[in-house]
């Protein structure tokens, strides 16, 4: 990628793009492997009218897709694709050390199920037909620990608004944190976007999915004495916010 993605007018973008310069391998990577896993029509250069994109020309097909939000290293993802090789996974995350990462990961491993879109995921969300995704994962997102900041984290309405509507009802939407205040503000904000709380006792949140694969930033938290929290939401039949 030469160059790097901006957010689109009257948007903010906050997180970073890009980290330590990467070695020449990954540098590699991303310039022979990225382009054929990235979704088409999706970003605002290729799509400036913002028309919706048709979710079966992704894979071809019609099955289930599931997207994660923020992939990190990219283990959570590979891991899922692999348990799950008949629903297709698309995967977004705007730091290109992350997705270097998940470049790499790939190539020690059979995922033909993946599709990738390296910048902000509300531009995805933009261009989805609604209830068009079968499930959502944000594995431990930025905390924005300042007061200040805390209407740039995910779990506010410019973000779940647009993914509640991309979420068919029945759909289920799992988050990781180990921020006790980043579960709270989940907790008041992704019931009123069209979610029902499926682990709403503090027992129910401190154990792990059975199918969860412990990431790198799960694995410093426990380093660091910080406890992890696992919440689930099913999307309901009512609508978003209006």
């Amino acid at each position: 990628m030469s160059n790097s993605p901006t957010a689109l007018p009257g948007r903010n973008f906050y997180g970073r793009i890009k980290g330590k310069t990467l070695r020449p391998t990954q540098k590699t990577q991303l310039r022979d492997d990225l382009d054929a896993l990235r979704l088409r029509g999706v970003s605002e250069s290729e799509n400036p009218a913002r028309q919706p994109v048709d979710p079966a020309g992704f894979f071809g097909d019609d099955r289930p897709l599931w997207l994660e939000i923020g992939f990190g290293g990219g283990e959570h993802l590979v891991h899922q694709c692999k348990l799950n090789p008949d629903v297709g996974f698309i995967g977004c995350e705007p730091f290109i050390n992350g997705v270097a990462m998940l470049l790499g990961k790939l190539h020690n491993a059979d995922v033909s199920n993946l599709r990738l879109h390296p910048w902000d995921v509300r531009e995805l969300l933009d261009v989805l037909p609604a209830a068009c995704l079968d499930r959502a994962f944000l594995l431990y997102p930025d905390p924005w620990p300042k007061t200040r900041h805390h209407r740039r984290r995910f779990v506010t309405p410019d973000h779940l608004d647009p993914l509640a509507r991309a979420l068919r009802p029945g759909a289920i939407f799992r988050v990781a944190t180990d921020i006790p205040d980043y579960v709270r503000q989940t907790l008041i904000e992704v019931p009123p976007a069209g979610f029902d709380c499926l682990t709403p006792t503090p027992a129910d949140q401190e154990r792990p999915w059975d199918d969860w694969l412990s990431t790198r930033y799960e694995q410093k938290a426990l380093r660091e004495g910080r406890k992890p929290h696992y919440l689930t939401f099913r999307r309901n039949l009512q609508a978003a916010r209006t």
